[in-house]
């Protein structure tokens, strides 16, 4: 019974989770990929192809040929993006840091700068570390002249000959024996545009972050772009893709097992396939189809790909692990999980049945040679293995060969493949000449002296003579051109005068101001302006024959008006024109007798106070 007891307890330990974050294969993946890109694992010295999802650890090479690029994501949400013609070797992956080595090539950085967090990319005859949030690229020749261009935030730049910063806006030049010099940022070239509309892109925040937990917040791109997000009364929220490609299809079924640090990794050829198949488990509803549940929040782990094994002398099968079920790896990959490391698996019987098996076509069958070589290998399964085999306790005791390392198997041109010049670099090497210094001010390049501030050349202009204005419009989105009005093709005879006429300049005139400014008169000025006759209306009344329509006995005096009628004179004497005073007077009579028939006391009421006569002419003055 104390035995009984012993192993019961020793059981429970396995399944509790082990919140340690370990050097696990979550710190970067391939993120996007374009061309023949290739991959020289630290397991190895043969370059094989890569693919997207691969995840990437210390100590592996990158190489990008003609007409290739390749994107880097971070677990941090850091992004790395190698154009052609570029090699980059990962000397360092840790929890808070990270280093690499560009050889050569053409080089992107979005750094994230979480809290405590060190970026450091060294080159021939440099090292640049960014500590806080920066986006800049570097640039690398054959001959290792080095180019660093920052576009926001600001980087540590360091030389043989000392220590810089470089900010947002400026692009440092460093040679070889040969100063250093600043100047502003160049010409936006097709590289540059092209990551700063991925950058745009990605940095969209969509519905999938109210969903996934804080840890998996980088990866809402993919969960936008390819599926939908639907609610299960069992487990809440859970993720569905949209984009399949068989009929048949189901999760750990398009990709590979790769052998990868020691164990074998699922690398699905799917775009969106790297959290949902190293996170979380997988479930079935007949009214949904399979759908991904993620981790608890604050229970986020990765694994290797959460499934059921089934291996016999002749193929191997796995399944699906649906939530809470436990998973049996070699390491600590959080609740309902067992460390098998220093387990004997051959004396662990596994007795629960696994709910996706039971699902139709939920069980993958291959055949042995299949899963080593990456060949395909005609061969079908009658029966579920799960129900009739023994499930095994953790991956297959498969012995890794040369092919279980390629996450596909394919040649490569040798026009492709990278310079024997790129293949003689050792990591080892790099790794020994140049540490990762995470303190700001010890030194990379000289770590046995203080460092010293490095001396540069300061230049207002670009390199290449291009201004910075040049650069601000080619940054911006062109405006949409105003519409322009159409001239009219002058005559012939127009043609000729104007050929006589002095020639144009090519400057464009300038644009008159809508309201000339009045100069403020002087006091004497003010005191002449007093005695002049009073200004006239707005709207002065045209000049022509008018007679005074007021006095009787000036009707018969028409005169001629030279100068319009001011305001005092036509209120006075009720100027009306000639041709006819008799209707006008007439007219103004009849309102007078209505306005006196209006102002009579009615019987009862009190009469009301008579108001001067005032004419309906003299009230649109007033």
């Amino acid at each position: 019974m104390k035995k009984w007891i012993t192993i019961s307890f020793i059981a429970m330990l396995f399944l509790i989770p082990a919140y340690s974050y370990s050097a696990d294969l979550s710190s970067l993946r391939i993120s996007l990929i374009e061309g023949d890109v290739q991959l020289n694992p630290e397991d190895t010295s043969e370059w094989m192809p890569a693919v997207v999802n691969m995840p990437l650890k210390s100590g592996d090479r990158l190489w990008v040929p003609e007409a290739g690029r390749v994107e880097l994501l971070s677990r941090d949400g850091t992004y790395l993006r190698l154009d052609e013609r570029s090699s980059l070797d990962i000397l360092i992956l840790d929890k808070d840091s990270s280093q690499f080595y560009l050889i050569t090539g053409h080089m992107y950085v979005n750094f994230r700068g979480l809290s405590n967090s060190v970026l450091q990319i060294d080159t021939p005859i440099s090292s640049i570390r960014a500590y806080e949030r920066a986006t800049f690229r570097i640039d690398v020749n054959d001959d290792k002249d080095t180019e660093v261009s920052v576009f926001k935030g600001a980087v540590n730049a360091e030389s043989r000959d000392g220590r810089t910063s470089v900010g947002a806006g400026k692009t440092l030049s460093l040679k070889q024996d040969m100063y250093a010099e600043l100047y502003p940022l160049g010409p936006v070239d097709e590289w540059e545009r092209w990551n700063k509309e991925r950058d745009r892109r990605l940095s969209e925040r969509r519905y999938s972050y109210r969903y996934l937990p804080n840890e998996l917040g980088v990866y809402s791109n993919d969960f936008d772009e390819n599926g939908r997000w639907v609610y299960v009364k069992e487990y809440g929220y859970v993720w569905t893709p949209t984009v399949v490609v068989s009929v048949g299809w189901a999760p750990y079924r398009l990709g590979r097992w790769v052998w990868i640090g020691g164990d074998y990794v699922w690398v699905s050829y799917e775009p969106w396939g790297w959290a949902p198949y190293h996170y979380g488990r997988w479930a079935f509803a007949a009214s949904i189809g399979w759908y991904w549940v993620p981790p608890v929040r604050g229970d986020v782990y990765w694994g290797p790909g959460f499934v059921g094994w089934v291996h016999t002398p002749t193929y191997v099968s796995w399944v699906p692990l649906a939530p809470r079920e436990v998973y049996y790896g070699y390491g600590n990959y959080g609740p309902h999980s067992v460390n098998i490391t220093h387990i004997d698996i051959h004396k662990t019987v596994i007795k629960n049945v696994y709910k996706n098996v039971y699902v139709n076509n939920a069980v993958t069958t291959i055949h042995n040679d299949t899963f080593i070589k990456g060949k395909q290998v005609d061969f079908k399964q009658k029966e579920n293995p799960f129900l009739r085999e023994k499930i095994n306790v953790g991956r297959p005791q498969i012995k890794p060969e040369k092919a279980t390392l390629m996450p596909v198997v394919k040649e490569i041109p040798s026009a492709k493949q990278p310079p024997q010049r790129i293949k003689d670099v050792h990591v080892k090497e790099l790794k020994e000449k140049r540490p990762l210094v995470k303190e700001k001010k010890a030194s990379v390049l000289t770590p046995e002296s203080p460092q010293k501030k490095m001396t540069v050349r300061s230049s207002k202009e670009p390199k290449g003579g291009v201004s910075t204005q040049e650069r601000t419009v080619t940054t911006k989105r062109p405006s949409v051109p105003k519409k322009t009005q159409k001239v009219k093709e002058p005559s012939v005879k127009e043609r000729a005068v104007r050929t006589e006429r002095p020639a144009v300049t090519t400057k464009r005139p300038s644009v008159p101001e809508k309201t000339q400014k009045v100069k403020e008169p002087s006091v004497k000025e003010r005191a002449v302006r007093t005695e002049r006759p009073a200004v006239t209306t707005k709207k002065s009344t045209p000049k022509g024959t008018w007679v005074p329509a007021g006095r009787p006995a000036a009707k018969e005096k028409a005169q001629e008006i030279k100068e319009p009628l001011t305001k005092e004179r036509w209120v006075k004497e009720r100027w009306v024109p000639a041709e006819k005073p008799a209707a006008v007077e007439k007219q103004r009579e009849v309102k007078e007798t209505r306005i006196q028939e209006k102002r009579a006391p009615v019987e009862g009421k009190k009469a009301p106070k008579e108001r001067p006569d005032v004419t309906e002419r003299q009230k649109g003055f007033k």
